[in-house]
């Protein structure tokens, strides 16, 4: 019997596994959107948003429990600093699994974009009054 036991196997070991979406949420912060399967984009959400819960504390220890996942100094600033903000008044969902009509080539997986929800808006360029 399964009682309590989520999330997919994925056919990985569980340091595998936990590897994998380690670098899925590295890829995300850095691209801010990434394609991958439908069934990885959906598990990754596991991953991704309480981190994002973490960038809206903003404290040491946020920080260092987000380093533990992410294992590098530069993206747990950009987490905190860039990312954080743009979710501060926002409860909860900060990621969108879009699902592309197309599956994969070689296997005919579903596959999926998986982005923030929110995005930095560009500043406005002021066009001269001249």
């Amino acid at each position: 019997m399964r009682h309590s036991n989520s999330g997919r196997k994925f056919s990985r070991t569980p340091s595998h596994r936990k590897a994998m979406l380690h670098n899925l949420a590295k890829a995300l912060l850095i691209h801010g959107r990434i394609c991958t399967t439908e069934m990885k984009a959906k598990d990754l959400r596991r991953v991704v948003e309480p981190l994002i819960t973490l960038a809206k504390r903003n404290d040491l220890h946020a920080r260092r429990l987000a380093y533990r996942v992410l294992n590098d100094h530069a993206l747990v600033k950009r987490l905190f600093d860039e990312v954080g903000p743009l979710f501060a008044e926002v409860p909860g969902g900060y990621t969108r699994v879009l699902k592309l009509a197309m599956p994969r080539k070689g296997d005919n997986a579903p596959m999926a974009i998986i982005e923030f929800s929110r995005t930095a808006a560009a500043p406005a360029e002021e066009k001269p009054a001249a």
